[in-house]
């Protein structure tokens, strides 16, 4: 099991310890471990968190300007948190609604249009990611072969055929979402029960540790410098501490998605909610004919507890889905990266899509947290009186959704203006989640009524009003 402690190892050590964190962990080149920090240090923007969000604002303030003093702190190594563990899916899901984007932004015309500049905004940055990969020479494994939802009850049809509607009323054509027939939905996917699906190409399957890794070198080549094993114990105007000095920056970028709820008077800003997966050994030729997936389509479908999947580069099934508690006081340990009866139950629903998996063993299994905000809604944004800058917030969606925050973050610290900082969840505040016990016990009962309903839904073949409701309640879609 893997220690959530901070790293203490000298610069050049490795950090093969941290590989039981995931298979993309398990499948890394043999990476070393970065000094903490040594003291105390000036920068012109200090970075809290090297995931994604922190490296990607990095990478794009150091292309902008090399001049800049750039400084990433992170707790652990570079990828430790969700960039290292999640399903590998580079999409254009944004976790906000349409509606709530156009409302957010003002509502009428003006809002529909924010809102849809947002969704196109997200379809670009798929592709940017794959742009830099290929610029920096980074090996992600990269395959853009679009998400396959499938639609594997009469129910989940309907509602493929009303998300249909919905994006079409929004002015998104068969280009960007179209719902497919059960013959050519089980082309692609040759799962059990399917009868439609629908189908987006504005999905990249990736190895996310590979990426986040090699932004960090990348970063690092820029002029960069990442300080790991340094733990922020405060976030203020101008000033980051750390147990082993401070870094004073007119800017301070919080990029700590899950982990924010450990800062100082943040517990209730970003609630952290367990997603966890497996992967099977590699799974021969002949299973794959059965299986489809053949350019790496990334995969879920129309249940209300969300699963996701994908075919890895080298031919395994990496597969994953909510459902694990929330632990009480916004918790998080490395104990809970592992739950018996979660990971029994993805196995068994993996093996119900696909039977002929369960010839083949599991080699991985594994989770972490990911930020939720109270209304579902991601944001980024700069307070400049203060210089204290944020993004995160992304539900599980972001792998993309960070390319986007990094960029939006280097034209608002560097006072550029451009279409990205216009969008409609720059400057957005979500409200702060209830305190405990309300918090523990609101996101678990959400959590209970989604499987309950999916449940309902395959007895009865009725709709579960309560997903509705509860959709309704937490300000999601």
């Amino acid at each position: 099991m893997i220690s959530a402690r901070p790293v203490t190892a000298a610069a050049g050590a490795t950090a093969d310890g941290y590989r039981g964190l995931s298979l993309w962990w398990d499948t890394l080149p043999e990476p070393a471990v970065r000094a903490p920090l040594p003291g105390d240090r000036d920068a012109d923007v200090c970075i809290v968190g090297a995931g994604y969000t922190g490296l990607w604002t990095a990478y794009y303030l150091l292309a902008a300007d090399p001049t800049l003093r750039v400084i990433v702190l992170e707790r652990e190594v570079a990828g430790f948190g969700a960039s290292g563990r999640n399903g590998g899916w580079c999409s254009a899901l944004f976790p906000t609604g349409l509606a709530a984007l156009a409302t957010s932004a003002g509502g009428g015309q003006v809002g529909r249009t924010a809102a849809i500049a947002m969704q196109h905004a997200m379809q670009d940055t798929v592709n940017e990611v794959g742009v830099v990969a290929r610029t920096e020479g980074l090996d992600i494994g990269w395959a853009k072969g679009g998400t396959v939802v499938l639609a594997r009850s009469p129910l989940q049809l309907e509602r493929a055929r009303a998300e249909i509607a919905e994006w079409r009323s929004w002015g998104f054509g068969p280009e960007d979402q179209r719902l497919i027939g059960a013959s050519e939905a089980a082309e692609l996917v040759g799962a059990t029960d399917v009868l439609g699906a629908t189908v987006t190409p504005h999905c990249a399957a990736i190895h996310p540790a590979r990426l986040v890794r090699g932004l960090a070198a990348s970063v690092e080549t820029r002029g960069g410098v990442i300080y790991e094993g340094s733990a922020a114990v405060s976030i203020e105007p101008g000033i980051v501490r750390t147990q082993h000095g401070s870094v004073r920056a007119p800017f301070v970028v919080r990029a700590t998605e899950g982990y924010t709820a450990g800062l100082p008077g943040q517990r209730r800003d970003l609630a952290p909610v367990y997603s966890l997966m497996l992967a099977t050994e590699p799974l021969p030729q002949h299973v794959w004919d059965e299986i489809g997936l053949r350019r790496r389509e990334t995969f879920s479908d129309g249940r209300h507890l969300i699963i996701y999947g994908q075919r890895t580069a080298d031919d395994r099934l990496a597969f994953g889905g909510r459902g694990a508690p929330y632990h009480f006081g916004s918790a998080i340990d490395a104990d809970f990266d592992r739950d018996c009866g979660v990971h029994r139950e993805l196995w068994r629903v993996l093996t119900e899509l696909f039977p002929v998996a369960a010839r083949y063993s599991v080699t991985h299994r594994w989770g972490g947290p990911l930020g939720v905000p109270r209304d579902w809604f991601a944001s980024c944004g700069l307070d400049r009186a203060s210089g204290l800058a944020w993004a995160g917030g992304y539900v599980g969606d972001g792998v993309g959704t960070s390319n986007l925050a990094g960029r939006t973050l280097t034209d608002l610290i560097l006072d550029r203006t451009s279409d990205v900082v216009q969008l409609p969840w720059v400057g957005h505040r979500s409200r702060r989640w209830e305190p405990e016990p309300l918090r523990w016990l609101g996101i678990n009962a959400g959590l209970a009524v989604m499987t309950s309903a999916d449940g309902v839904e395959e007895r009865t073949g009725r709709p579960a009003r309560r997903a509705v409701w509860m959709q309704r309640l937490i300000g999601g879609h």
